[in-house]
């Protein structure tokens, strides 16, 4: 077992990393604080009914994190919530668009890195005295 994965099983989190996200981190941010701390189910439903237009590759996201802690870890599904998400700065490509008196205006179009940390809630044990 290599060092990575054997910190993955001692902390029961899983990552998945979606690169090249069609998004500024501005549109994302919002959309990622919203669903932290939630159960995976739970965020996966709201994410549904967004109607942000990124909120679908955020869903796609978290969905293939759920499918590695599954067949990876063997984790219980039911049992699994979204720990940490973030976003970071990607390329940006540059276009220009024509306008009057021969000038030319910048068109920016963003992309950004989306990572998805889900950790697995374990059941407290209550002792008695």
């Amino acid at each position: 077992m290599t060092k990575k994965n054997k910190n993955a099983v001692e902390n029961k989190t899983v990552r998945s990393i979606n690169k090249n996200v069609r998004s500024s981190t501005r549109k994302l941010k919002p959309i990622l604080k919203s669903i932290v701390g939630k159960k995976v189910d739970r965020a996966i439903r709201d994410l549904t009914f967004s109607d942000k237009r990124i909120s679908k590759d955020v869903k796609k996201t978290i969905s293939s994190a759920v499918s590695n802690a599954e067949n990876n870890y063997q984790y219980d599904i039911d049992n699994l919530f979204i720990k940490e998400a973030y976003c970071g700065k990607q390329v940006v490509m540059k276009r220009f668009r024509p306008r009057a008196k021969g000038r030319a205006s910048p068109i920016m179009k963003p992309y950004s890195n989306l990572t998805i940390i889900l950790a697995e809630k374990q059941k407290e044990k209550v002792e008695k005295r």
